[in-house]
C-alpha cells in the first residue's frame, strides 16, 4: 500500500512549515502551497503549488495537482491565514475582503473541493483555528470573527459528512511566529505585553510551531479515529486561567 497524500495550505513558514515537516516524518506524501514562489529551504520531497486558496479555481487546481502527482488526497490541513490589526470601526472593505477571503473562503473552497473526493474514498480534514475565535484579542476584530467561523464550519462538516470524513480544528494560542510578533507589536510597550502574556501561561512558555504539528499528527492518525467535530485548544493553559496575572501573586 502506497503512502497517503496530504495537503497543507500555507506551508511556507511558521506553523504550516512545521506541519509539513511533521507529516513527512509520519510517512505522508505532502503537497503545500502559497501565493509566492517555492521557498528555497522547503524539503525537496514536498510538492509545491503556487496558489491562492481564496480563489475557487486555485483550490480546485491544488486538489487536482495533488491527485495527479501523488494520488487521492486523504488528509487536508487548512492552515493558510492572514490577520489585520484593527477594530471594527477602523476596518474598511479591503480589510474585510483580505481576511474573510483567505481565512473563511479559502477554508471553504478547500473543504468543498476535497469533500467531493473524500465522499468516495474517505478522508480527514484538520482546520487551524485560534483561541482568538473564542476569546477576542484587542484590535483584531476581523481575525477573531474569521476564526470563530472556522470553528463553526468544522462542526458542520463533521456532522454532514461523517462517517466517511472526520473533521476537527486546532485552536492555537500564542505560538511564536511572525504573526504573533506582529500582534505583540501593537501594544504600547511590546516587551511588557509579552512578559505579561508569558506570565499567564501555566506551562511557563509560549508555544512553538512544533506544538501544533504534534496535535496535527495525532489527529491525522488512527489513534484519533473516534474523534470528530471537536476544536482542541493548544495554548499552554492560558485560556484556562482567570484574568489575574499569576506573576503578581
Amino acid at each position: 500500500m502506497g503512502k497517503a497524500t496530504a495537503i497543507v495550505t500555507g506551508g511556507s513558514r511558521g506553523i504550516g512549515r512545521a506541519i509539513v515537516d511533521r507529516l513527512l516524518d509520519e510517512g505522508f506524501n505532502v503537497v503545500t502551497c502559497g501565493r509566492g514562489i517555492r521557498p528555497a529551504d522547503l524539503n525537496a520531497a514536498v510538492h509545491w503549488v503556487q496558489a491562492d486558496v481564496s480563489l475557487t479555481g486555485d483550490a480546485a487546481t491544488l486538489i487536482k495537482d495533488a491527485n495527479t502527482v501523488f494520488g487521492r488526497v486523504s488528509l487536508l490541513v487548512n492552515n493558510a491565514g492572514v490577520q489585520v490589526e484593527k477594530s471594527v470601526a477602523d476596518s474598511d472593505d479591503d480589510d474585510w475582503d483580505l481576511v474573510m477571503n483567505v481565512n473563511c473562503k479559502g477554508v471553504f473552497n478547500m473543504c468543498r473541493v476535497a469533500l467531493v473526493d473524500m465522499a468516495e474514498h474517505g478522508g480527514n480534514i484538520i482546520n487551524i483555528g485560534s483561541i482568538s475565535g473564542m476569546v477576542s484579542d484587542p484590535s483584531m476584530a476581523l481575525y477573531n470573527a474569521s476564526k470563530a467561523w472556522v470553528h463553526g464550519l468544522t462542526r458542520s462538516i463533521a456532522v454532514d459528512h461523517g462517517p466517511k470524513v472526520r473533521c476537527n480544528a486546532i485552536r492555537p494560542g500564542w505560538i511564536m511566529t511572525e504573526m504573533a510578533e506582529e500582534a505583540f507589536a501593537l501594544a504600547q510597550n511590546p516587551n511588557a505585553a509579552m512578559a505579561d502574556a508569558l506570565a499567564r501561561h501555566p506551562i511557563g512558555r509560549f508555544g512553538v510551531p512544533e506544538d501544533i504539528a504534534n496535535v496535527v499528527a495525532w489527529l491525522a492518525s488512527d489513534q484519533s479515529a473516534y474523534v470528530t467535530g471537536e476544536c482542541f485548544t493548544v495554548d499552554g493553559g492560558m485560556t484556562a486561567a482567570s484574568p489575574l496575572n499569576p506573576g503578581l501573586f
